[in-house]
């Protein structure tokens, strides 16, 4: 017998909490997902690493968990408002684009690698120069 997905009566609420997540996350977390940025995709971080990225006044700090990555098989790029990481292990290939929540100054960045946790530290870039009109 095939169960019919209609008369799931745990439906309304699964589309309850996706409609919240996507309105927390922004409209395009569905695409984002899709596209693999953020944690989504086959390929990737997806549900099996977690990033997290925390802002302070004068930093912006990321944290990736790589579980079986050695520290050689990191690689790390920032353009000053993304960050790509990407890894290898024995079984996986992981690339991560992590849009920071501010701008940062990309030769500022330290990492530690340590247990399988990635740390990325960055100072965060002076606001733009003001502009005097002539």
């Amino acid at each position: 017998m095939r169960r019919d997905d209609r008369d799931d009566p745990f439906d309304d609420l699964f589309r309850e909490i996706e409609r919240m997540m996507n309105e927390m996350m922004g409209d395009d977390f569905d695409m984002r997902v899709e596209r693999g940025e953020n944690g989504g995709g086959q390929t990737g971080f997806g549900t099996e690493t977690h990033v997290d990225i925390h802002e302070a006044d004068d930093v912006v700090r990321v944290i990736a968990d790589l579980p079986g990555v050695e520290k050689a098989d990191i690689d790390l790029k920032c353009d000053g408002e993304t960050l790509t990481i990407s890894a290898a292990s024995d079984h996986r290939e992981y690339d991560e684009r992590v849009r920071l929540p501010a701008q940062v100054d990309e030769h500022s960045a330290t990492a530690t690698y340590n247990n399988g946790v990635l740390e990325v530290t960055f100072d965060k870039s002076e606001d733009s120069a003001d502009i005097d009109v002539q």
